[in-house]
């Protein structure tokens, strides 16, 4: 991306992986290219995730196996956080384990209470292949280990169990988008 320029305005509104897509359910491959086309995957991830009005978008969610994700997300004290992390590293997690509200747009309007540390660190590279690290704390955090969560083939529906689990797989299985899918 050029310095300056608007992230996604070049890029192309893809369709999105759902719940139960192989793609989501499967960790992805490191990035071995830093040429034209994962530039163009980043515009497309950012396109794809204002389109959606998410705060993050990893590229399996967009049905592309590699280890790539972009976010534009606000930490708690509001401050936005914009940018992308090709083949990153969740490097550490740590402070309070807060269990928060969390969705995600391969389960459309659905969230749940998900338990994730309040600080998190990410290692990888940018778009030029340039080494970067990004702290995150609050929301910024979660979003953080969220996106990591999703190229581990994980989504936040993983991290659930007992009563919480079932109710959030109930709406799962009524919700019109599951039905279709």
């Amino acid at each position: 991306m050029r310095n300056g320029s608007i992230p996604g305005t070049r890029g192309r509104v893809r369709a999105l992986a759902l719940l139960g897509a192989p793609v989501l359910h499967t960790p992805c491959e490191d990035v071995t290219d830093f040429g034209p086309e994962l530039a163009t995957l980043v515009e497309d991830l950012f396109a794809t995730m204002y389109a959606h009005e998410g705060v993050g978008l990893a590229a399996n969610q967009i049905g592309v196996p590699l280890r790539v994700f972009v976010y534009d997300c606000p930490d708690d004290e509001e401050l936005r956080h914009l940018g992308h992390v090709v083949n990153p590293r969740l490097v550490e997690t740590d402070g309070v384990v807060l269990r928060g509200p969390e969705g995600c747009l391969s389960l459309p309007g659905l969230e749940a209470g998900t338990e994730r540390h309040d600080h998190a660190v990410v290692e990888g590279f940018t778009v030029t292949g340039a080494p970067i690290t990004v702290h995150g704390t609050g929301f910024f955090a979660r979003c953080l280990q969220h996106e990591c969560d999703h190229l581990e083939g994980k989504v936040y529906a993983d991290r659930l169990t007992g009563r919480r689990h079932r109710k959030l797989m109930r709406q799962v299985a009524r919700s019109a988008w599951h039905r279709v899918s």
